[in-house]
């Protein structure tokens, strides 16, 4: 999918629509550590994985830029530290020069003012004025994949990111996961204005009739129920 369709479709939805999407479809649900946090509110980025993993000097991502195209999102792998920034204003101006829709740090940035003037959507697990005081080998997959938490991430990858947090999914299911969000987020939203207009959440998935089958049947789950009636909230 070319960037400004994803783009254009992501803009209308959210991480969280796409999560549900993935259970939906059985995808694994690849989501950044919790304290992944946009630099500048408001943030939003979706792009293609061009990985890099830091040891203590720019150089790596300047090779990324080199490999990148337009519309993709730079992810660095410091190793969620905490004792170091990684990226800094100069690094995001380049990454804003060179077309990237935005950073994802796994450590740390500096700089914060000089980001949020740039303008490039950056998340990162927070800040830190101090640069790296190391200089460590450098792997040889370090511009072939990247890992952020719990998940390893590669080209084949797209990231998208917003208030909720960071989320990868493959680029291969990503027409399908967009549809299924699209679905999920048309029910919620029809949901929530019946709610407004007087019609509970309750009324609408038929929740007396769930806790009647569910006293019948104990192995009747919640879920089973949202499937058989059409709702969405969970999934």
């Amino acid at each position: 999918m070319k960037p400004e369709e994803l783009n254009r479709r992501f803009a209308t939805l959210t991480t969280a629509h796409l999560a549900d999407a993935c259970i939906r479809a059985g995808v694994p649900v690849r989501c950044g550590p919790a304290g992944l946090r946009a630099v500048a509110d408001g943030s939003r980025l979706a792009g293609r994985v061009v990985p890099a993993r830091h040891t203590g000097s720019v150089d790596v991502f300047l090779e990324a830029f080199e490999q990148a195209d337009p519309g993709d999102v730079l992810v660095v792998d410091n190793g969620g530290r905490l004792d170091e920034s990684c990226v800094g204003d100069l690094v995001v101006l380049e990454a804003a020069a060179a077309g990237l829709a935005g950073v994802v740090i796994w450590g740390l940035h500096r700089d914060t003012a000089d980001i949020r003037a740039i303008g490039l959507p950056v998340f990162s697990l927070g800040t830190l004025p101090t640069g790296p005081l190391r200089l460590d080998p450098r792997p040889a997959d370090a511009l072939t994949r990247a890992t952020v938490g719990e998940w390893t991430v590669d080209r084949t990858d797209l990231v998208l990111a917003d208030e909720d947090g960071v989320l990868f999914v493959p680029a291969d299911r990503v027409e399908q996961l967009l549809t299924l969000a699209e679905g999920i987020r048309d029910t919620e939203r029809g949901q929530a204005d019946r709610v407004r207009a007087g019609t509970t959440l309750r009324a609408q998935l038929r929740f007396a009739d769930y806790l009647a089958r569910r006293g019948e049947d104990p192995s009747f789950t919640f879920r089973d129920h949202l499937r058989a009636v059409g709702g969405a909230v969970e999934e």
